[in-house]
């Protein structure tokens, strides 16, 4: 029996778990972002329909959002800086959570927005996903030091 808690925290501790992961979730947040950069105005419409944040607010998080996760995803791919990116997107993750939570709980029929404007209700599979997908992040933080691209020109990156 302590062979297999030995095995099973080798696994879930390994550095090609975590490159698994930071390759699924920098892949995922590049998809998520390309929509939402393309269609501004739609993504706003689905940011808005949260009610959560000031209607002023709106147009910014719509423009800056989309943004961040895509340089966070090109950053977890490429495995610059995938700490600070992991870190970023796990913050993201955690107002998403939040937001999809509340949504729910006050039963507000609306799309996720995650993916594009136009998508299934949410529900709790979307919170769900979301928690997963945190967790991830979370392993990506602590465990992830394959394949790291900064760790090749460290006289160059030292700076940034």
């Amino acid at each position: 029996m302590m062979q297999f808690w030995e095995l099973m925290k080798k696994v879930l501790t390994s550095k090609y778990l975590a490159l698994a992961f930071r390759l699924y979730i920098g892949g995922i947040f590049i998809y998520a972002s390309m929509n939402k950069i393309n269609y501004t105005a739609e993504f706003s419409e689905s940011i808005a329909s949260y009610q959560l944040v000031p209607y002023w607010s709106v147009n910014l998080l719509a423009i800056v959002m989309p943004w961040a996760e895509l340089i966070c995803g090109i950053l977890l791919i490429t495995g610059i800086r995938s700490k600070s990116a992991t870190a970023a997107l796990g913050i993201m993750l955690t107002i998403f959570s939040v937001a999809i939570s509340f949504s729910l709980l006050r039963d507000i029929p609306i799309g996720c927005g995650c993916f594009s404007s136009v998508e299934e209700t949410m529900s709790w599979t979307t919170l769900l996903r979301d928690v997963v997908w945190l967790a991830m992040s979370v392993h990506i933080y602590f465990f992830d030091s394959a394949l790291q691209l900064d760790r090749g020109f460290p006289i160059l990156l030292k700076d940034i």
